[in-house]
């Protein structure tokens, strides 16, 4: 069974930074892509960043510049560093990924989701 761990959420003032961690546990054979989504009270869950196997980003236009994702392939872990935080930053922060395990093809893994509010 796989599992997404997310950590580091947490209350912060504008301005701060926090640093998100997600662990892919399990039986996993490969991981492809590894991203993290978020949600706001109200709205639709969308994407933040993203990253691939080989190092390539992507990120939404509002945390250019501010936030940066990172991967460390031998521990199976995705990062998101957020600095310069805005009140519209706050949401739920879910961790994503790609992957295969022993027992079927790449398929979608959420984690449980991680709460991050930037008081003004």
């Amino acid at each position: 069974q796989v599992q997404l761990v997310e950590s580091g959420g947490g209350l912060v003032q504008a301005g701060g930074s926090l640093r998100l961690s997600c662990l892919a546990s399990g039986s996993i054979l490969a991981i492809n892509a590894m991203g993290w989504y978020r949600q706001a009270h109200g709205k639709q869950r969308e994407l933040v960043a993203v990253t691939t196997r080989g190092g390539t980003t992507d990120y939404a236009d509002s945390v250019k510049d501010r936030f940066n994702i990172s991967r460390d392939n031998a521990k199976n872990t995705v990062y998101l560093q957020m600095n310069s935080l805005k009140p519209e930053d706050t949401a739920v922060y879910y961790c994503n990924a790609v992957l295969s395990t022993a027992r079927t093809s790449f398929l979608n893994y959420w984690g449980q989701g991680t709460q991050v509010t930037v008081s003004s």
